[in-house]
């Protein structure tokens, strides 16, 4: 799927697919800036370890420095570590790679507790929402507005509160209508 077809699906009140969401919530994850990884190198204490993910998307290892992720899934990220250890550090090397935390989603306009909370699995724009506190007395409880980053772009579009999220995402309750 295209940025083109995400940003003309949300150009227009009332043009929004909310399928063009569902169907980003099962792409593989990939990592960006705020996210820590749990990195395991066999048969090399030294350099197993945790490591967080800088604003530039990189994470700072010993013997091969800096290692770009921004946008890569955990299974790229391993190959990536070991083709760099293979390269004159460890004769065969196998790493395994988790994500120890992922990066926070936020939460603002009508919600109790407006702000940023660490990701759950399996979490959906109203256990999200619950998170904050639930809706403020004026938040309109019919959808929400979703912003996430595609393809490096971030598109927003309204949602209805049963729509996974991922981290990174910001949820956005909109005042209702009296």
């Amino acid at each position: 799927m295209t940025m083109g077809a995400f940003l003309t699906g949300c150009a227009a009140p009332g043009s929004y697919k909310p399928e063009l969401f569902s169907a980003s919530a099962y792409e593989p994850y990939t990592l960006a800036a705020g996210d820590r990884l749990r990195v395991i190198v066999f048969g090399q204490d030294a350099l197993s370890n945790a490591y967080a993910v800088d604003g530039a998307g990189r994470i700072a290892m010993p013997l091969i420095g800096s290692v770009p992720v921004q946008g890569l899934t955990v299974p790229d990220v391993e190959r990536e570590i070991a083709a760099r250890l293979r390269n004159g550090f460890v004769r065969e090397p196998r790493v395994s790679v988790e994500v120890e935390a992922f990066r926070p989603f936020f939460v603002l306009g009508e919600v109790t507790n407006a702000g940023q909370y660490p990701f759950v699995e399996a979490m959906t724009a109203r256990t999200a929402i619950a998170i904050a506190g639930g809706f403020g007395p004026r938040g309109y409880q019919g959808a929400v507005d979703l912003t996430r980053v595609v393809d490096g772009y971030p598109v927003t579009g309204r949602v209805p509160l049963d729509t996974a999220v991922r981290p990174g995402d910001t949820i956005t309750v909109r005042e209702r209508i009296f």
